[in-house]
């Protein structure tokens, strides 16, 4: 049986002129956070995106499993740091997600850089988020491997 995770948005007017909140419904971790169009186009300016929120779910469920692809291969790591950066653009007459860019970097004890990109690259393409966006938009992974004593 699957999981489900809920969020919701209300919405008030017109798509350029409006705006909204959305809240996370399953964690309630966050709520009302206020987000419009201008916030996806143009500068943020203290409101999020759904492109924003995209970029955390990347980043998080890459996070994941990078940690558990390394685990799993007997070199779990001290830590990673993930950040995606999500792109948002016109195609054609359509806005777009064109791109979602992943920056790691990790501590990893007994794994050289090779490896660590190896498992980088297979954690782009595995990550549930990932096989989400496959085929829709342009999936790319960079990894730096830290040494532990930096």
């Amino acid at each position: 049986m699957g999981t489900t995770r809920t969020a919701t948005v209300t919405w008030n007017g017109a798509l350029a002129e409006g705006s909204g909140t959305v809240s996370a419904g399953t964690s309630e971790l966050f709520t009302d956070l206020p987000v419009s169009w201008a916030s996806r186009t143009e500068a943020a300016d203290g409101r999020t995106s759904p492109e924003e929120l995209l970029a955390a779910a990347h980043s998080s469920c890459f996070a994941m499993a990078l940690s558990g692809g390394l685990a799993k291969g007997g070199t779990p790591p001290d830590h990673v740091h993930v950040s995606a950066t999500v792109t948002f653009d016109k195609v054609g007459d359509a806005w777009t997600v064109t791109r979602s860019e992943l920056d790691v970097v990790g501590v990893v004890p007994g794994l050289d850089e090779a490896g660590f990109d190896a498992a980088a690259q297979a954690a782009k393409d595995g990550c549930p988020i990932s096989r989400a966006l496959a085929g829709n938009v342009e999936l790319s992974v960079s990894a730096t491997l830290e040494d532990e004593h930096d």
